[in-house]
């Protein structure tokens, strides 16, 4: 049996690199979000208003659940929070 050796938890968990790199931008986007409403000592209800969701949505992006969130819908609470979202693509080599 070969051992692999990961050095992001997505690479180790997810079945594809697209996968992995799917959940790797949701990741960063959920966390920049929860920083921005804890660093604006937003409310959850004030959170939901700002992004255009409801607050049992904005308690799952605080609690982390990244399965209930999509890339796209991610994007749009960050850019309805005032946050710049950006993107890097690099050669895999």
């Amino acid at each position: 049996m070969t051992r692999q050796v990961s050095t992001d938890v997505w690479d180790a968990i997810e079945d594809t690199p697209g996968q992995a790199a799917n959940m790797k931008l949701r990741s960063a986007l959920m966390i920049a979000l929860k920083d921005h409403i804890s660093r604006t000592g937003m409310s959850k209800a004030s959170a939901a208003q700002l992004f255009g969701v409801t607050q049992p949505r904005v308690s799952d992006l605080m609690r982390g659940k990244i399965n209930l969130f999509a890339l796209d819908a991610l994007v749009n609470m960050a850019t309805a929070a005032g946050l710049r979202v950006e993107m890097r693509v690099v050669d895999a080599g």
